[in-house]
């Protein structure tokens, strides 16, 4: 008798890139965990799309090859897991060694990491919490909080709380569309496209700011009278 996980390849395997059938040979090797193993890698390496490995585990369970209940909790766990990496690699990197690249980053003054972390020890919490629910930024928000040393029971709640919204959320569409899971890819693509535009207009504008800044700076230098001797 064929496996429930197999029939998802067969019911979907013209929507079934590289990713999802890895995805679906974890979760037919290792049941819940390896959802959780996927999630987890997901964290780590950003370009592993949580939007087509989560909603393929939500249509897993809807087969009955995982209990959604498991798929959940494995999915937080993963993504737990991975955050807590790189959590540890922000902690290992810390303040000084961030200000050292920083002062030799072009454009970047140490005001700016200054700024950025007074603004994280006000706004510290709300960022790893929503920043969990935001493509892209969803693993890369550990890193500062790591670098802040962010209590660790802190960022663990926060973390837990904003992934299992977002793993819940992807996961039942999955589980509801059934053989139409895939359709969240594209919505889902979408969000993140508009994230992704998002941050390069905000990146395209802080760099033409700080670049005419440091050309007015220049330029005023240059005007200013040579010292006299007397």
């Amino acid at each position: 008798m064929r496996s429930p996980t197999l029939k998802v390849m067969d019911s979907g395997a013209e929507n079934l890139n590289a990713i999802a059938q890895w995805a679906v040979t974890l979760m037919e090797t290792l049941g819940g965990l390896g959802a959780g193993v996927a999630i987890a890698l997901e964290n780590l390496f950003p370009p592993l799309p949580s939007e087509i490995i989560l909603p393929l585990a939500g249509f897993t369970a809807a087969q009955g090859s995982l209990g959604l209940l498991e798929v959940l909790i494995w999915t937080t766990i993963g993504s737990v897991v991975g955050a807590i990496a790189l959590y540890g690699l922000g902690a290992w990197l810390g303040r000084r060694r961030m200000y050292a690249i920083a002062d030799k980053l072009p454009l970047i003054k140490l005001e700016d990491v200054e700024r950025t972390e007074a603004w994280f020890d006000r706004h510290g919490s709300k960022a790893v919490f929503f920043g969990r629910m935001i493509p892209i930024f969803r693993s890369l928000i550990s890193i500062p909080a790591g670098i802040e040393r962010m209590p660790l029971v802190r960022f663990l709640l926060l973390t837990t709380a904003g992934s299992a919204i977002w793993n819940t959320i992807f996961v039942l569409a999955g589980f509801f569309l059934g053989a139409n899971w895939h359709i969240v890819e594209d919505y889902a693509g979408i969000f993140q496209k508009i994230v992704i535009v998002v941050v390069a207009v905000a990146a395209i504008t802080w760099i033409t700011l700080r670049i005419r800044q440091v050309r007015r700076n220049r330029a005023a230098t240059a005007t200013e009278p040579p010292a006299s001797d007397d």
